[in-house]
C-alpha cells in the first residue's frame, strides 16, 4: 500500500511537529501505533515508512532527517521532512522509496 497522494482531501490535519503538519485519517493524535502523515508539500507516511534511508541519502537538499518513534511496528526511527521548504522537485526520494511511503507535489508547496 503506498501514501494516498490525496491525503489533504482524505486525512484531517492534527498537529504540528517541527513546523510541518502532521495528518491522521481519523482525526486522532498520532500513537505509537499509528503515526500518520508528516509534512504537506514533502510528505512521509510513517505509517508505511520502513527506515531504509534511502531519502536521506539521495535528497540533494537534505529534507529528511531521522527522528524517533520508539514502538513503531515498522521501525524504531523515521524520516521526518523537517525541511521540506528547501524541496527543489528532484522526485529522488519519491523514486528510491522501496514502499512508496512518500508524495512530493510541487502545488501543495504553497501550502506549508
Amino acid at each position: 500500500m503506498a501514501i494516498d497522494p490525496s491525503f489533504e482531501d482524505t486525512y484531517e490535519e492534527v498537529d504540528r511537529h517541527e513546523d510541518h503538519r502532521v495528518w491522521t485519517t481519523d482525526g486522532e493524535e498520532p500513537t505509537e501505533q499509528k503515526q500518520g502523515i508528516h509534512g504537506t508539500h514533502v510528505a512521509v507516511d510513517f505509517d508505511i515508512c520502513i527506515a531504509d534511508g534511502a531519502c536521506l541519502e539521495d535528497c540533494p537538499v537534505d529534507v529528511f532527517v531521522w527522528v524517533e518513534t520508539p514502538g513503531h511496528p515498522e521501525s524504531d526511527i523515521k524520516a521526518d521532512p523537517i525541511h521540506e521548504d528547501q524541496c527543489i522537485d528532484c522526485m529522488l526520494c519519491v523514486d528510491v522509496c522501496p514502499v512508496d511511503a512518500i508524495d512530493v507535489d510541487p502545488g501543495r508547496a504553497g501550502r506549508l
